[in-house]
């Protein structure tokens, strides 16, 4: 059980609100995963030595490959932000820059599920389920845990997956990887082919009556029960927030709907304001797309797609008077290397993957804005200073969120479970 967490409310079965462990600082999360691994020297890590070694041998004796982009100073913090990201260089002063990001493997097929649930060797509940099994949700007609367009692959389901906790804690998923977001909905929130209301309500009764009598020999029949009430609530709740056209044009221009190049992710990211302003405890948003071993120098239009939507998320929460308790992360499963990339024998214009020093940021939620926080080596090989493991990262995300890792647990084939296994130290230093 998670220890301290108690219920606030009988009526909403494992989705009740819970009380936190500690006040938190933040409320909510809506977390930006950028798949494929974002080269840092090509956004938020600003590498002048690297740029004069520009061409001269590295450490595994390929070519040193420099920044291609030019970098400045933004803000009142003087934040490092490449010419890619001009829309969000506007918000450096609210961002948490982490530039000594560590994790365990640099694989996509590891990498990724490591990022999601802590582990990659079993399967494990992944963040979001966590947050909402120590939590609860505070809307109770809405999952509590929504994810968009998530990959099918490196983890697929597992990755926004509730494991061996109950059923009520895995997203409800929007969308796929690789298909546009305009359009899609949530299958099976209709009676089908039942012919009224009544026949659809007697049928729900009757399932439930089995579930129930189920409950008595199992207590996982708990997640089934609670998750045939809640789609029955979503009905016309869900519809009314996925409708983005209720925004003002103002809003829709300002987030790039309707825009070629960034309608998509535009549309991802309000999508998430309006689901943690409508009481969803975790919303995960993806981009994929930035494996970049190669075509590197398109790195600025891919950069295009996301920047202009992500700046707009930031300055709408902080109007709406919701970003100090709206935690916001943006993260790769890991960064690049400094060096050029060889495909088949050639160079590229391209980067390896690098999971010893990459970069992420934080938004929001009891975080420093305008602090850049650690360091790699001159050439950005790896961290030197002001590290943040990957298991040091969950530990500070659940802390923002009032939570002790070390007591968020579950008991499961007779021992305690936790997200950070026996890990995690919390970055204190990047809480405001």
């Amino acid at each position: 059980m998670a220890t301290g967490m108690t219920p606030s409310s009988s009526d909403a079965g494992l989705l009740s609100p819970k009380q936190p462990h500690f006040t938190p600082r933040a409320k909510r999360v809506i977390f930006l995963f950028i798949n494929g691994g974002p080269s840092q020297f090509e956004s938020f890590e600003y590498k002048p030595e690297l740029r004069k070694a520009n061409g001269k041998q590295g450490k595994s004796k390929k070519k040193l490959l420099g920044p291609l982009l030019d970098f400045a100073q933004h803000g009142e913090s003087g934040m490092w932000v490449s010419e890619a990201f001009p829309h969000l260089a506007k918000q450096t002063d609210q961002l948490c820059m982490l530039n000594a990001m560590q994790t365990n493997s640099r694989a996509h097929p590891l990498a990724i599920p490591l990022l999601h649930t802590g582990e990659f060797q079993f399967q494990r509940p992944s963040l979001g389920s966590w947050v909402l099994y120590g939590l609860g949700t505070e809307n109770q007609n809405l999952p509590g845990f929504f994810t968009i367009k998530p990959t099918r692959t490196f983890g697929g389901p597992s990755n926004y997956g509730s494991a061996f906790l109950p059923s009520s804690y895995q997203a409800t998923r929007l969308g796929w990887d690789g298909q546009g977001i305009k359009g899609a909905n949530l299958q099976n929130l209709t009676p089908g082919n039942l012919q009224s209301p009544d026949a659809a309500r007697q049928a729900l009764d009757l399932a439930q009556m089995m579930n129930q009598q189920l409950l008595d020999q199992t207590t996982e029949a708990q997640g089934v029960i609670d998750s045939l009430a809640l789609s029955e609530r979503m009905q016309q709740a869900v519809p009314q927030v996925l409708d983005i056209e209720q925004e003002t044009q103002g809003t829709l221009d300002r987030y790039g709907v309707n825009t070629k190049n960034t309608d998509d992710f535009g549309r991802q990211c309000l999508l998430a304001r309006r689901l943690v302003e409508s009481g969803v405890r975790f919303v995960e948003v993806h981009s994929s797309g930035w494996d970049h071993h190669s075509n590197l120098d398109k790195f600025k239009p891919k950069a295009e797609t996301i920047d202009k939507p992500i700046a707009a998320l930031l300055a709408d929460l902080a109007e709406r008077g919701m970003l100090d308790d709206t935690l916001v992360v943006w993260t790769g499963e890991f960064g690049r290397t400094p060096e050029t990339q060889i495909l088949s024998g050639k160079e590229t214009i391209g980067r390896d993957h690098n999971a010893d020093g990459y970069t992420a940021w934080m938004a929001g939620g009891g975080v420093q804005g305008g602090l850049t926080y650690g360091k790699t080596d001159d050439l950005g090989y790896k961290a030197v200073e002001g590290a943040i493991h990957l298991h040091d990262f969950h530990a500070t995300i659940l802390h923002l969120l009032g939570i002790d890792h070390t007591k968020l647990t579950y008991r499961y084939g007779g021992r305690d479970f936790r997200l950070t296994n026996v890990y995690g130290e919390i970055v204190h230093d990047i809480i405001a």
